[in-house]
C-alpha cells in the first residue's frame, strides 16, 4: 500500500491544499510523480476494489480492468448463466428472471429480466427492477429502490428510495437512504472517468458509480456520472460527488476529503 509519507502528501492535497499550506482548491487531488500516478491507476480496478468471490458474477470480471468494462455485458452474462442455475436452488419466477428459493421477495415488487436474484437476497415492498441486473446474497433491495443494469455483489444494501442505474456495487456496500446514482450527463455526452488529473474515456453515455467493496454512501447523496469509489471510503450525506475517491477515504464535501485513520 502507500507509504506514510506519500499518504500524508495526497490527504493535504485533497483537502484543497498543497504540501508547505499552498492553497489547491481548484483541485481535488496534487500532482503526482510516476510512481504515484501508477499507484492511483491501480487504485481503480477490479482487482483493488472487488471481491470476486463475493458475486455470482465474478465471470462476468473476467479479463476486464475497471469496474465500468462489464456494464455492457451485463444482459448476456445473465441470460448465459441463469438456465445453468441449478433447479434444486433456483427457479425461473417470471419470464428471464431467476431467483433462488431461498430469496424473500415481496409480492408487490416489479421484477423485469434478465435478473438473477440470489440466495437469501431480500426484495422488499414496490421495489422496481427493470432488468439487467444481478442482486447478489443476503443483499437487500428496499422500497421504492430502483435498479437498473447493475450488479449488486453480496451483503450490498439499497434498501430506501435509491437509484442505482449501470453501476457496479461491491461487497457490503452501503447507500443511506435517497442517497441515488447520477447515470448520464446532462449534455448527454459520453462518460469520461477522471482521477487525480488522468482521464478515462468509457465509450458508454450512461455509467453510474462504482463502489468498492465497504463503501458507505450517506443519505440523500448524488453520485455523479462516472464516479469512482474506492473500498472501504465513506461519503458524508447530502454530499454531490463526482470524480474519484482513493480507497479509505470520507468525503465530506468537494474539495476536503480526508484519509481515515488506522
Amino acid at each position: 500500500m502507500r507509504r506514510a509519507a506519500r499518504q500524508g502528501a495526497r490527504q493535504n492535497s485533497v483537502c484543497g491544499k498543497e504540501p508547505g499550506g499552498r492553497s489547491n482548491a481548484l483541485r481535488h487531488f496534487g500532482k503526482q510523480d510516476k510512481e504515484d500516478m501508477k499507484d492511483m491507476k491501480k487504485e481503480l480496478t477490479i482487482q483493488e476494489n472487488y471481491t470476486l468471490e463475493e458475486t455470482i458474477a465474478a465471470g462476468l470480471f473476467e479479463g476486464k480492468t475497471y469496474p465500468w468494462e462489464v456494464l455492457a455485458d451485463i444482459e448476456g452474462f445473465i441470460l448465459e448463466l441463469g438456465p445453468k442455475l441449478p433447479a434444486e436452488e433456483y427457479a425461473e419466477i417470471a419470464p428471464q428472471v431467476w431467483a433462488a428459493k431461498s430469496a424473500k421477495i415481496a409480492p408487490t415488487a416489479s421484477i423485469t429480466g434478465p435478473c438473477i436474484i440470489d440466495q437469501e437476497a431480500e426484495v422488499r415492498h414496490c421495489a422496481f427492477i427493470r432488468g439487467k441486473a444481478i442482486v447478489g446474497r443476503n443483499a437487500v433491495v428496499g422500497n421504492s429502490t430502483e435498479l437498473k443494469n447493475v450488479v449488486l455483489f453480496n451483503r450490498v444494501q439499497v434498501p430506501h428510495y435509491n437509484y442505482v442505474g449501470d453501476s457496479i456495487l461491491g461487497f457490503r456496500a452501503h447507500m443511506g437512504a435517497g442517497s441515488i446514482t447520477s447515470n448520464v450527463k446532462s449534455d448527454k455526452t459520453l462518460v469520461t472517468v477522471k482521477a487525480e488529473g488522468e482521464e478515462f474515456p468509457t465509450g458508454l453515455k450512461k455509467i453510474g458509480a462504482m463502489l468498492g467493496d465497504r463503501v458507505e454512501v450517506g443519505c440523500n447523496s448524488v453520485l455523479n456520472p462516472g464516479t469512482v469509489i474506492g473500498h472501504d471510503s465513506t461519503v458524508y450525506p447530502v454530499s454531490c460527488v463526482r470524480g474519484f475517491v482513493p480507497a479509505r477515504h470520507i468525503f465530506k464535501r468537494p474539495g476536503e476529503v480526508a484519509a481515515k485513520r488506522d
